[in-house]
């Protein structure tokens, strides 16, 4: 009985540091092709579509994205993936 509390402790543990490394990012992404009033739309519905993403603000005027992760769901590459699948390439700005 012992054994199986430590183990389930340990568990515990591990699974709670695991969430606890996890962090909340934001990167603003240089978003190329947008020439048209609907194009901030699909940009920021194709970042939304990205698990783990919690927000997404584009500018038409800067032609950029503003987008908070979750950084044990998403990295930049699925980020830049999802607006490049969009017809919309993108890359960290730097």
């Amino acid at each position: 009985m012992t054994k199986l509390l430590v183990s389930a402790a340990i568990a515990v543990s591990v699974l709670a540091s695991s969430t606890a490394l996890a962090a909340e990012k934001t990167i603003t992404l240089a978003v190329k092709n947008m020439y048209c009033d609907a194009c901030p739309l699909i940009v920021r519905k194709s970042l939304e579509s990205v698990p783990g993403v919690n927000k997404a603000v584009v500018s038409y005027k800067d032609k950029s994205a503003a987008v908070t992760y979750d950084d044990a769901k998403a990295d930049v590459s699925a980020l830049t993936r999802a607006t490049t699948n969009a017809g919309y390439p993108s890359a960290p700005r730097s």
